[in-house]
C-alpha cells in the first residue's frame, strides 16, 4: 500500500451540534510504517504526540487497527504484549500507553479518535474494559473499507459529515464485539449443541419443557449446557426461553382473538394471573392492557 501522511492523517474541530449527537470524531488516519523506519513517521499536534520510549495519555478513546505486520502494546492496565497483523487496539481516555511496529517488519497502521456518551456508556456497561484492550480479529477488508469510509467522508466535510462518521466508529466497535466474541468462543462442539437446544425451544414455545429436558435431548450434562448456554448466549436457558415465551404471547394478543385465559394456558402458564404476572414484568402493561392499547394504534385516530 503506498501512503500519502498529509492527506491520510486529518484533526477535527467539533461543533456544540456535533457533540448533542452523543458520539464525536476527533481525528483519523492511516499510514505504513516500512521496516527499519522510525516510528512514529508523521507530525501531530502537541495533545497528539507520541514517543513510544515514553508512550502518552490521551483525553480520548481510539481504535487502532494493524492489518499488516507487528509490535507491542503496553498500557497502564494491560501488560506488555505482542501485536500481530489483524489486531485492533481500544485506546482509553487518561490511560498510559505506548505501542510501537517491529523495527524487522514495519506495520500497516489505520486509526480514529473519538469520544462521547455513546462509547463511555459501552464501557460502563462491560462491554470494553482497559484491562482487555486488544482484539485479535484477524485481517479484515470490512474493517479496513469502513476506515477509508471514514476518511473519504471526512476529506469531503460535507454537513452532517461528523453525525455519519461517528455512526461507523459505532459499527466498527459492534463489528469488534461481534467478531471477536465468535473468535474467541472456538468450541465448535459447544455452539452446535447450543444452536441444536435453541432450535428446540423455538419448536416447544408451547410446551411445558425444561432446560434440563432440553440438555437430556442433546445428549450433554445440564450444568456444562448451563455453562455454555450463558456464555454464548448471554442468557441462561431459562431466561432465553421466558423471552421467546413473552414474545410468543404478544404476537398471540396482536394476531389472535383468543381470550387471555385461552392464551395463558396454552402457553403453558399454571394459571391466568401467573400468566399476567409475567407479562406485566416483561413488558410494563397487564395482557388486557397491551391488546388494547395496541388495537388502539391499529384503528389510528
Amino acid at each position: 500500500m503506498e501512503f500519502l501522511h498529509s492527506k491520510n492523517i486529518k484533526y477535527f474541530n467539533i461543533s456544540a451540534l456535533d457533540e448533542a449527537w452523543g458520539i464525536v470524531v476527533t481525528t483519523v488516519g492511516r499510514q505504513l510504517i516500512p521496516p527499519h523506519s522510525s516510528y512514529p513517521l508523521s507530525r501531530h499536534p502537541s495533545s497528539y504526540i507520541f514517543n513510544p520510549d515514553n508512550g502518552r495519555v490521551l483525553k480520548e478513546y481510539q481504535l487502532v487497527y494493524i492489518p499488516e505486520g507487528s509490535g507491542y502494546f503496553e498500557s497502564e492496565s494491560c501488560k506488555r504484549l505482542k501485536i500481530t497483523a489483524g489486531t485492533m487496539i481500544l485506546l482509553f481516555p487518561n490511560e498510559w500507553h505506548t505501542y510501537e511496529p517491529d523495527k524487522e517488519s514495519g506495520w500497516v497502521e489505520y486509526w480514529v479518535g473519538f469520544r462521547g456518551l455513546h462509547i463511555d456508556n459501552r464501557v460502563k456497561n462491560g462491554f470494553f474494559s482497559p484491562v482487555n484492550p486488544v482484539f485479535h480479529l484477524g485481517f479484515s477488508a470490512a474493517i479496513i473499507g469502513l476506515y477509508e469510509d471514514i476518511l473519504n467522508h471526512a476529506s469531503e466535510e460535507k454537513a452532517g459529515y461528523q453525525q455519519l462518521i461517528s455512526s461507523i466508529v459505532l459499527y466498527i466497535l459492534g463489528l469488534v464485539q461481534f467478531m471477536y466474541r465468535n473468535e474467541a468462543f472456538n468450541d465448535s462442539f459447544a455452539v452446535i449443541k447450543i444452536n441444536e437446544a435453541r432450535a428446540i425451544m423455538k419448536r416447544s414455545i408451547d410446551e411445558a419443557i425444561s432446560p434440563k429436558s432440553i440438555a437430556d435431548q442433546i445428549g450433554v450434562g445440564y450444568s456444562w449446557f448451563r455453562k455454555m448456554f450463558k456464555k454464548y448466549v448471554d442468557v441462561s436457558p431459562a431466561q432465553y426461553q421466558a423471552n421467546l415465551k413473552f414474545l410468543r404471547s404478544r404476537e398471540l394478543l396482536d394476531t389472535t382473538d383468543l381470550s387471555i385465559t385461552e392464551i395463558a394456558y396454552k402457553l403453558n402458564f399454571e394459571s391466568v394471573g401467573k400468566f399476567s404476572t409475567f407479562f406485566n414484568k416483561k413488558e410494563g402493561l397487564s395482557p388486557l392492557q397491551y391488546r388494547k392499547e395496541a388495537r388502539n394504534i391499529r384503528k389510528g385516530p
